[in-house]
């Protein structure tokens, strides 16, 4: 879905006017009528607003041109429900809520995500703890949060 279609859903299912939504997030009618054509997009402080203002990542605000994943465990975020926020309820599209919670990480060290998933992630081929943890580390060790 592309930026405008985005935009003019989220109007829309908010039942709102094009004159209403500007005045929520302080622009003109006429610039929420250039992003909904597709002539303009909001500047970066306007995503900022829009995302907090209706509760949407700035990634989904742009048609989610990027595919997400958490940077400390690797689970995709493909729904604006699993990533993080920070303490003023901003989105942080780098982590998913179960590893980033209001400004605090929850594993300490690799070492505990590693036992987490060990205690709790399918283990079809029966591998060995010792080769989980090998398999799990070097997948981890690619994640930006553990270099």
């Amino acid at each position: 879905m592309e930026t405008k279609d985005v935009l003019k859903k989220i109007r829309e299912e908010n039942g709102l006017t094009q004159d209403q939504m500007a005045e929520r997030i302080l622009v003109t009618r006429q610039a929420v009528s250039r992003w909904e054509m597709g002539e303009t997009q909001p500047n970066t402080e306007t995503l900022k607003i829009l995302s907090k203002e209706f509760n949407v990542s700035i990634n989904t605000l742009l048609g989610s041109p990027r595919q997400l994943i958490c940077q400390c465990c690797g689970m995709p975020l493909n729904e604006d429900a699993n990533i993080s926020r920070e303490p003023d309820r901003s989105f942080n599209e780098d982590y998913c809520k179960w590893c980033y919670t209001d400004g605090d990480f929850v594993y300490q060290s690799k070492d505990a995500l590693l036992d987490f998933l060990i205690a709790h992630m399918p283990n079809p081929e029966n591998l060995t703890e010792d080769e989980l943890r090998t398999q799990y580390d070097g997948y981890l060790s690619l994640l930006k949060h553990w270099q």
